[in-house]
């Protein structure tokens, strides 16, 4: 006697299909959830950067890596400045001695912000953040934050919440320039902005 063989019947198979389909949809919702909370981290590590700058202009009356007393006031790895106001050097330089880099010893000594040596902190995807006066390839004019190697459509989703959605234009801007009208955020450049706070609403 042949053995009768069984399969799957189209409600199980309809059953394994809702699971996979919810399964799929709750991992992507997470992964959402997850980008999205690494985008308010940078608009909160703008803030932070901003806050502690101002407040070390406040309290000593320089910016951090252009303070001409740093030397002086820190010892250790700190350099002074040469006191024009602007910080010199690229953001992300890999100079200690550029007064780009030396905002970041300051910063930590007189702790207004976290971490220790002379290391550039990092952003909420894992590239760094650097300071410097008017960065290259942008239309900032003065000291700007600048965060390097931000993922695929993070710098463009970042540029419609906090500015005006053009990568060349507004408080935050890319440093890829295009012809494109108005240009977009890139992936994978470097987005800087001028001191500013940012809030999401």
């Amino acid at each position: 006697m042949m053995k009768k063989q069984t399969g799957f019947t189209l409600i199980e198979i309809a059953i394994v299909m809702v699971i996979i389909g919810l399964l799929l949809v709750g991992v992507l919702k997470g992964q959402e959830l997850i980008t999205n909370s690494k985008i308010s981290r940078m608009s909160n590590d703008f803030n932070g950067i901003s806050a502690g700058v101002f407040s070390y202009l406040d309290r000593y009356g320089a910016y951090p890596g252009d303070d001409e007393n740093a030397l002086a006031r820190w010892g250790g790895d700190a350099d002074a400045g040469d006191g024009d106001g602007l910080i010199t050097g690229d953001p992300f330089s890999a100079s200690v001695a550029d007064e780009s880099r030396q905002v970041w010893i300051h910063l930590r000594q007189s702790g207004l912000v976290t971490g220790s040596g002379t290391n550039l902190p990092n952003h909420a995807f894992g590239g760094p953040i650097g300071v410097a006066d008017s960065p290259a390839g942008t239309n900032i004019t003065g000291n700007a934050i600048c965060m390097q190697n931000i993922e695929g459509k993070i710098p463009e989703i970042l540029d419609r919440q906090l500015d005006d959605g053009a990568g060349d234009s507004g408080e935050l801007q890319n440093t890829d320039s295009t012809a494109e009208s108005p240009t977009p955020m890139k992936p994978n450049f470097t987005i800087c902005t001028r001191w500013h706070f940012y809030h999401f609403e």
